[in-house]
């Protein structure tokens, strides 16, 4: 095969043993690489039922196909797979940056970590040379200065290094892990699995060539992919970026507030994209790669965090400002630093806070339990003050904070549920779903929990392509193909910002895959192989006794609370009947049962019987 390393490497950081495996043609052309074949792996290398702070829970970090060589943005990406912490399903994470190529050019297709190291430790892989290195004296060190201490260890300026913070070490459910300083293996909290397993970083230096199969079809093939991206299809990442979001949202009343109290923010102007470029922006890098230049690098010039540097995507601007009520980006620019220095997820972090400052204002929490933090919304100070808890688990509430929204609200009690914003334990991201209900039946199917980047579905809302106000029949039908189509995006590891320079779907990225692996692949091939992924990882979530009807569920607040806000959307929920309505159509479309199982058929029709033990309890 050309393109794959053709080698899985396996430590056991308990026993220390190291060994390799090859990575089979058939595994390859069936679940592509990055997530696809790191769900297949977790499936294959895991027991039913293991905790995910257990030494046999598996870390798996995996490469695509096309990592390591010079496709645009897809060269540069690496995906975290492992039973998530904040959900007990499939986690799953990818970032982009320098980590993921060296990954690839050391010679491994994926690194299936597994075990417990006695003491904090990093692993060293340089080519086929591989260490567990002591790492005590990194303990609760930032990411940024893991990263300087350990390619200093090592004499390499180099060295790529993908780690965790103190939030890792401390087991927060929504730890990340971040390489190149800001790019982060965010959501599911895979940085807390790596923290279970005193595994402190990954540091990598690879120097082996990675080999296409038609290198001029595949160098065309990448000047193409590079004429697009100076097209209209990434002017939103390469100028405002995803801040754009924060206007367009707001005026369809989908900008969530407060959390999802309000669905517009009177201080949206004041943290927009417009306003961020315009004040706080002072460079703008990319990715090894890539064609676009997307990081936006925002400085604050002056006032009480003065120098205060950190990129800033809409997600986690929206999700530390409007959602806590905030509108002041020189607090939300310092607050995402400290995020990052801690290690944690910049979406789950504010949607965390956004629940406290919600029971606090309800009076679930009182100001004794805040340790004297007035929670209020809109409080910039009480924002940055209660993360600083958060990373360090410090107090009662910190301490509970850091479990995310659904274990935390279990904690609290005296109703705290009901303000608890998540779909199957991992926190909303940034769509008042109440106002754009194709979003919250996508969000809702999501394998991975709450999630926006499974299968897209807030975009025909956006967009005005269908009623956003309804959950209509054929509206579950139209979120599958952009589901099989994200899984293959996210197993080739191409950068979804860059999704739109694809024309053809499928096509183009099966002529990628080709023109790379030499393995032949047609469209219909490789939306198979993304229909395959989808099923795989549903059955990992039903064997966890988390793949059911049961849990495609919404938060409270979506459905009980109507949007108070003035305009066409004030009184909006989602209801219950047109909810199931949803759901019952996207079963049907995925040919699973009515409960939201995968047939023994459909198992068939996949080349996944060898799986099929599972569905034992199950209706078929």
């Amino acid at each position: 095969m050309f393109a794959y390393a053709g080698k899985i490497l396996r430590v056991d950081l308990t026993s220390g043993k190291i060994s390799t495996e090859t990575l089979s043609e058939d595994m390859a052309k069936n679940y592509i690489g990055g997530i696809g074949l790191g769900i297949k792996l977790l499936m294959d290398n895991s027991k039913p039922g293991t905790d995910p702070f257990d030494p046999d829970n598996p870390i798996i970090f995996a490469t695509g196909p096309l990592s390591g060589t010079m496709g645009p943005t897809a060269g540069n990406g690496y995906a975290v797979v492992s039973k998530s912490p904040a959900t007990g399903g499939v986690g799953e994470a990818k970032a982009h940056g320098f980590f993921g190529p060296d990954l690839k050019r050391a010679g491994y297709d994926a690194v299936i970590i597994t075990g417990k190291a006695e003491k904090l430790s990093y692993l060293w892989i340089d080519d086929d040379k591989i260490e567990i290195r002591n790492a005590e004296n990194l303990k609760n060190a930032t990411v940024f200065d893991t990263d300087t201490r350990i390619r200093d260890e090592l004499g390499d300026y180099y060295v790529r290094v993908s780690a965790i913070g103190e939030s890792g070490e401390k087991l927060c459910r929504f730890a990340a892990i971040i390489n190149d300083e800001f790019r982060a293996i965010g959501r599911t909290g895979m940085g807390a699995v790596m923290g279970s397993k005193n595994l402190k970083a990954v540091a990598v230096r690879g120097t082996q060539d990675v080999n296409v199969a038609d290198l001029d079809g595949f160098t065309e093939f990448v000047k193409l992919i590079h004429e697009r991206m100076k097209g209209p299809a990434t002017k939103k990442y390469k100028t405002l970026g995803t801040p754009q979001n924060v206007l367009v949202l707001n005026s369809l009343s989908a900008l969530a507030t407060r959390n999802w109290t309000n669905a517009t923010f009177e201080g949206a102007e004041k943290v927009s994209g417009e306003y961020l470029n315009e004040h706080y922006v002072k460079k703008i890098v990319g990715c090894a790669t890539c064609g676009m230049r997307c990081d936006h690098i925002a400085v604050v010039p002056e006032g009480p965090y003065k120098g205060s540097t950190s990129r800033l995507e809409f997600e986690c601007l929206w999700s530390m400002g409007p959602l806590c009520g905030v509108d002041r980006l020189d607090a939300i620019i310092e607050a995402m630093r400290i995020v990052n220095e801690y290690g944690m997820d910049g979406i789950s972090i504010g949607v965390v806070v956004a629940f406290a400052m919600d029971c606090y204002e309800n009076g679930v929490i009182t100001k004794e339990q805040t340790d004297g933090i007035d929670l209020t919304f809109g409080n910039a100070e009480a924002l940055i003050a209660i993360i600083h808890k958060i990373g360090k688990r410090e107090g009662w509430l910190g301490n509970a904070l850091a479990e995310g929204v659904a274990k935390a609200a279990e904690i609290i009690g005296n109703g705290a549920e009901k303000y608890a914003c998540h779909i199957k334990g991992l926190e909303l991201p940034g769509y008042d779903l109440r106002t754009l209900k194709t979003a919250a039946l996508g969000f809702s199917v999501s394998f991975r929990g709450a999630c926006h980047l499974r299968n897209g579905a807030y975009s025909p809302d956006v967009k005005g392509k269908v009623n956003r106000f309804k959950i209509e029949k054929g509206r579950g039908k139209m979120i599958v193909p952009d589901g099989n189509l994200y899984n293959i995006i996210d197993s080739l590891i191409v950068c979804k910002f860059s999704r739109g320079t694809y024309y053809d779907g499928m096509a183009d990225l099966s002529k990628y895959y080709t023109l790379a692996t030499g393995l032949q692949v047609t469209p219909e091939e490789l939306d198979t192989s993304g229909e395959r992924i989808e099923n795989i990882a549903r059955l990992f979530n039903y064997r966890e006794g988390k793949g059911t009807r049961e849990y495609d569920n919404l938060p409270w607040k979506i459905m009980n609370t109507p949007v108070p806000d003035d305009g066409p959307a004030k009184g909006i929920v989602v209801t219950n009947e047109e909810f199931q309505l949803g759901l019952d159509d996207y079963y049907s479309a995925r040919g699973w049962t009515s409960d939201g199982l995968p047939t023994s058929e459909k198992l068939n029709e996949l080349n996944l019987s060898q799986y099929s033990d599972i569905l034992k309890g199950g209706k078929d």
